[in-house]
């Protein structure tokens, strides 16, 4: 088990000892029934599994009170749990009767009514955990980070025996969530719209996103993009990538940026089946941002957040990383082995006055480039939060 794994399994353990409920989130096929499956069996209390969207097991949950009552002692595993929002209110009753660490594991695929329901029913009772596609340590031997980056990080694309099949899993995969998942999770869309919007998304990748513009395209309101962005964001689908702005005599921008979560999904969407494709394509370099991006979030420890970083003069920083609110790293990044940052970036360092700053690059290992300044190896990127 790779390190990542281990860290993902040791989290989601602890969690269950010390939490009556866990509610584990992620996009699907991303692999949370298989880690918990994995766990149940170091559990200390037998283990009770029910899939939602098998009809047998879903059908059960007409009376969700009467029949998870007499399983107290065990720990109960219910997967795609947003599939029956009426059992938010019963657990509660359920965990009040009889408080216990370890009562109840969620899975879903994190609608927006999944989050509310579980905020809302389940206050103080249960623990959030994120399982993200694979991340670059968690990779077998034998794949790089070109074929990552290329195929994305869900299991059965990276791992496929050819770039012709992971193309052809990532675009059923596409078409699932549109015309069946999406729905399912309660986006009342067409899903054609919804899938040009998400072909649009996935062209200004990395780009400030433009509501009115995209409503223009789509012929629909900028209130009705944001709520379908929202949606998607909610999904694991997309990230809209908030601006850092505090009280500043300079003006800032205050649009937050747009980017596809998996870049296996973002290269689906722009017709790019191999590393060649890729390479020739205009969105290459946005590409390669998406993809560090999502491995600086995956690894974002607790009380950090990301934002980025541009004024109205032009300077900007991709990445900008707080704890508790302060600025403590600047981000850029780019695909070059001589990188040279531009002068915006230095003034970006000294606007926020961020003490540790990188240039992350393809190249094999880091090395010191200025003053408090470092180019950063993909393969080095915990280095960012030591």
């Amino acid at each position: 088990m790779t390190y990542i794994a281990r860290i993902a399994e040791a989290r989601v353990s602890q969690l269950v000892k010390t939490n009556p409920a866990v509610v584990l989130v992620g996009p699907r096929q991303v692999g949370k029934t298989s880690l918990v499956k994995h766990l149940a069996a170091q559990f200390s209390r037998e283990a009770v599994y029910y899939d939602l969207e098998n009809p047998d097991d879903y059908h059960q949950f007409a009376n969700p009170s009467l029949l998870l009552e007499p399983l107290k002692d065990q720990t109960v595993i219910l997967d795609e749990v947003q599939r029956v929002p009426a059992l938010f209110p019963a657990l509660r009753g359920l965990i009040d009767r009889h408080r216990q660490p370890g009562r109840f594991i969620l899975l879903g695929s994190a609608s927006p009514e999944l989050i509310r329901d579980t905020s809302e029913s389940l206050a103080g009772r249960v623990a959030y955990f994120e399982l993200h596609p694979f991340t670059l340590p968690e990779l077998p031997g034998a794949i790089d980070y070109r074929q990552h980056w290329l195929r994305g990080g869900f299991p059965e694309s990276l791992l496929a025996d050819s770039d012709e099949k992971s193309l052809d899993w990532r675009e059923n995969f596409i078409r699932s969530y549109l015309e069946r998942d999406l729905p399912l999770l309660g986006l009342r869309a067409d899903p054609m719209l919804i899938r040009r919007l998400w072909t649009m998304i996935a062209h200004l990748n990395g780009q400030l996103l433009n509501l009115s513009a995209l409503g223009n395209s789509l012929d629909i309101s900028a209130p009705t993009v944001r709520r379908y962005l929202d949606f998607l964001e909610s999904a694991f689908l997309i990230r809209q990538l908030q601006p850092w702005y505090a009280n500043t005599s300079k003006r800032l921008v205050k649009t937050p940026k747009i980017y596809l979560r998996d870049t296996g999904l973002l290269h689906a969407l722009l017709r790019t089946g191999t590393m060649r494709d890729l390479q020739s394509h205009p969105a290459f370099g946005a590409s390669w941002e998406a993809y560090i991006v999502q491995e600086i979030a995956a690894r974002l420890p607790a009380r950090a957040d990301l934002y980025f970083y541009r004024t109205h003069d032009g300077t900007e920083a991709d990445l900008v990383i707080t704890r508790s609110g302060i600025p403590e790293v600047l981000v850029e990044i780019k695909y070059s082995t001589t990188p040279k940052p531009g002068k915006g970036f230095f003034i970006a360092k000294n606007d926020l006055a961020t003490t540790r700053n990188f240039i992350v690059c393809p190249v094999p290992k880091g090395y010191p480039l200025a003053e408090d300044v470092s180019v950063l190896s993909y393969t080095e990127l915990d280095r960012i939060f030591l």
